[in-house]
């Protein structure tokens, strides 16, 4: 099953959009983004992505500051151009997520780290789209976990945002490790990763 774009009505505003967004009866565990001003509902990801995201959920928790989060279903906005993400994992300071009143997202630009991985379905997604709006909100790492990658499944971190692109600092095949920066200063073995498909 691929991603289903649903567009309520061309035109409207960003707070109709996200009220829209917000008050619809989604399928259950559906992922539910919006993407260049289109609402966007994919299948809730398989089991190994999951696995992945549970994994660097856990390692992360090793290393951040008492004062930042990581969540896996936390919405990042960035309204001037039509996007809501619900990132595989995040993490932005606590002082972000508290500002929010009665919404579901934090501003993207208040992101310190994103992760994205693949499903089959969306990986043009996560390779394109959202990279380049994650380096144009400047948000200072991307990690990319392509599990469906042509070469074969691949990690790869980028970072040092300028405009809408990232530069690659590493990319590792899966069974390697990478190492992500400061604040971070986190080796991630890959070897932990499932390799089953969706």
């Amino acid at each position: 099953m691929s991603a289903l774009p649903v567009d309520p009505a061309p035109g409207r505003r960003w707070d109709e959009l996200l009220r829209f967004w917000e008050e619809s009866d989604w399928p259950e565990g559906s992922k539910v983004e919006i993407i260049e001003g289109i609402i966007v509902v994919s299948p809730p990801p398989a089991a190994p992505h999951n696995r992945i995201a549970e994994t660097l959920h856990r390692l992360m928790y090793t290393v951040l500051p008492a004062d930042w989060g990581a969540y896996e279903t936390l919405g990042v906005a960035h309204p001037p151009y039509g996007r809501l993400y619900i990132p595989d994992l995040v993490v932005v300071p606590h002082a972000a997520v508290d500002e929010v009143e009665g919404g579901n997202a934090v501003p993207l630009t208040a992101a310190e780290l994103v992760v994205e991985v693949t499903s089959l379905p969306n990986a043009s997604y996560d390779r394109i789209n959202k990279a380049a709006a994650y380096a144009q909100a400047a948000v200072p790492l991307y990690l990319l976990i392509d599990r469906f990658a042509p070469p074969g499944p691949t990690v790869t971190l980028f970072g040092d945002p300028q405009g809408n692109v990232y530069r690659e600092l590493q990319k590792v095949k899966f069974g390697e490790s990478v190492r992500l920066p400061a604040p971070f200063d986190l080796t991630i073995d890959t070897s932990l990763f499932p390799f089953g498909g969706d």
